[in-house]
């Protein structure tokens, strides 16, 4: 195996996560702060990019393309949450027939299964030739980078607000929420919303950075981003105890699965089989928190039973 491959295939590694890592703090949002478990994400990933692509090739300025993109996921989180709410479907209920309805609509956005952009005739913000560009401003991995803090300044800014901490309490302990007097219900709607827009908004991004969109994109998305937030709070827990940092945590934890997932194929594992591997990593990701509480009690009651003996001995 040439070391020089994955040196080599490591800036496109650290470019794809950082940009997963926006969809990634979308999941944040839905899975940890507000306690759903949203599965929206696989279609709203598509949709995002199905956006972007047909907006551009309609002759659409590449911000215009983008800012529409994460409007239109918005409103699929906007229905994801009345499905919820309003009809009182189950959370990730919701967000699977969501999934499966856009798979349609996805369809009809770029006419066909799939859609490519010429990228010579195109201004992209993002492109895979750009990962190893010397202009700053060109450069995927800075702008992508700039793109992730501008994020996390400003969701942090919105949860410490005074609406923002009502939605962190809904997600905490609704019943309390309710009767303090907040709209629990509106709030899950609202944080939905804010969660598929950021994961439209990756998708329109990584649509650019491929070059085109296809139905299947988004496919396992929510498999990525649970990984990202696992592994994000496993490396960096015990040290980010700001909400901020949190943020952050999780889109570095995007691009060490990308590191992990690009020394898998290093080695030569079957590509067949990476989906697999994807699943066994978050797996053991989510079950590192348990093995740790597990371990850690019975090792505090060894040592307790230890020292009643002692005592009694004495």
């Amino acid at each position: 195996m040439d070391i020089s491959v994955l040196i080599n295939a490591l800036p496109g590694a650290l470019a794809q996560g950082l940009i997963w890592g926006i969809m990634a703090i979308g999941v944040y949002i839905t899975f940890r702060v507000m306690d759903i478990a949203d599965l929206t994400v696989d279609g709203t990933m598509c949709t995002g990019g199905a956006v972007c692509i047909m907006m551009m090739l309609s002759g659409q300025n590449v911000v215009v393309s983008m800012i529409v993109a994460t409007l239109v996921g918005m409103v699929v989180g906007m229905v994801t949450g009345l499905f919820h709410t309003w009809m009182g479907i189950p959370a990730i209920l919701a967000g699977i027939l969501t999934q499966l309805g856009l798979y349609g609509v996805n369809l009809k956005i770029m006419g066909k299964s799939n859609q490519a952009l010429n990228v010579d005739k195109y201004d992209l913000l993002v492109s895979l030739r750009y990962v190893r560009n010397i202009e700053w401003y060109k450069n995927t991995i800075l702008i992508v980078a700039v793109f992730i803090v501008i994020i996390v300044a400003l969701l942090y800014m919105f949860f410490g607000t005074e609406y923002g901490s009502a939605l962190r309490a809904t997600g905490c302990n609704p019943n309390m929420a309710r009767a303090q007097g907040i709209n629990t219900n509106f709030n899950k709607v609202i944080a939905l919303m804010l969660s598929n827009g950021l994961v439209a908004l990756s998708g329109a991004l990584i649509a650019q950075y491929q070059g085109f969109a296809d139905v299947n994109m988004g496919r396992g998305a929510i498999v990525i981003g649970l990984a990202a937030v696992i592994i994000g709070e496993a490396v960096f827990g015990k040290i980010f105890k700001n909400f901020a940092l949190k943020l952050l945590s999780v889109a570095i934890g995007s691009v060490i699965y990308y590191f992990v997932i690009q020394v898998v194929l290093w080695i030569g594992v079957d590509t067949d089989l990476l989906k697999l591997f994807q699943a066994l990593v978050v797996a053991v990701f989510l079950a590192v928190p348990y093995w740790k509480k597990t371990i850690f009690n019975h090792s505090a009651k060894k040592v307790v039973k230890a020292n009643d003996t002692v005592e009694k001995e004495a």
